[in-house]
């Protein structure tokens, strides 16, 4: 297993659910995680659980400056970005007929746009050092459209093909782009009630596990997608 001992990674999305649970995992590993996202309180709580490698960084990823600001900060304080994970991600459903202009907005803006200019951000540094990891964390929602979730669906089907087309743009660099698409996850972001289905749900932590394997993985090869789903159905 390839050692991350002291590489500076940022996680957006870590104050909770699967984000928080990669940084935790990261910061095991022995990285220093930049910790991305709106609370700074549940961030904070993140970091209390990382301890000192751990650095909280309040960030908006739908504004294009927050997210300039943050890898900015970064650098400057951490050094170069080895390792960044996209696991920032709102969901709102409901059919197309009916769906709000705001919720389209910022949905898209969350899980898709945020995504690609965070990548645009990093990508320089990492193209100049030939070496560098971003993982993006999708869904099996990119995978399979359902009724009443189109622009969410569409939201991951873009971070889908986003991802895919950016290792093949980023691997002569030694880059290597991957995407995690999670089935069912017992997140705050489940809509689910019935405890027995939540049981059966994805752990947070099996997501992050994901991410561990394709971060420690040897340099001559890249897992450039892994879709994940529960042993048995929710």
């Amino acid at each position: 297993m390839v050692s991350i001992q002291n590489q500076v990674a940022v996680v957006t999305g870590a104050g909770r659910g699967i984000g928080r649970a990669i940084a935790i995992e990261l910061g095991k590993l022995g990285s220093r995680v930049a910790l991305a996202a709106r609370s700074r309180t549940e961030l904070e709580d993140t970091a209390r659980t990382i301890g000192s490698r751990a650095s909280v960084i309040p960030t908006d990823v739908r504004k294009k400056g927050d997210l300039q600001r943050l890898f900015e900060q970064v650098s400057t304080a951490l050094g170069p970005i080895d390792i960044l994970v996209n696991a920032a991600g709102l969901g709102i459903f409901g059919p197309v007929a009916d769906f709000k202009d705001e919720d389209f907005e910022n949905l898209i803006e969350t899980n898709l746009r945020g995504i690609f200019f965070a990548c645009r951000f990093v990508l320089p540094s990492m193209i100049e050092r030939k070496t560098g990891h971003i993982i993006n964390i999708a869904s099996i929602a990119g995978k399979v459209g359902s009724a009443n979730r189109a622009v969410y669906c569409a939201s991951k089907f873009g971070v889908v093909g986003f991802t895919e087309s950016l290792a093949e743009e980023v691997r002569q660099h030694s880059i290597r782009a991957s995407v995690v698409c999670p089935g069912s996850t017992d997140t705050r972001f489940s809509d689910s009630g019935n405890t027995r289905s939540r049981e059966r749900m994805l752990r947070p932590e099996d997501v992050a596990h994901a991410v561990r394997m394709i971060v420690t993985q040897e340099p001559n090869s890249f897992i450039s997608e892994i879709i994940m789903r529960p042993t048995q159905k929710p």
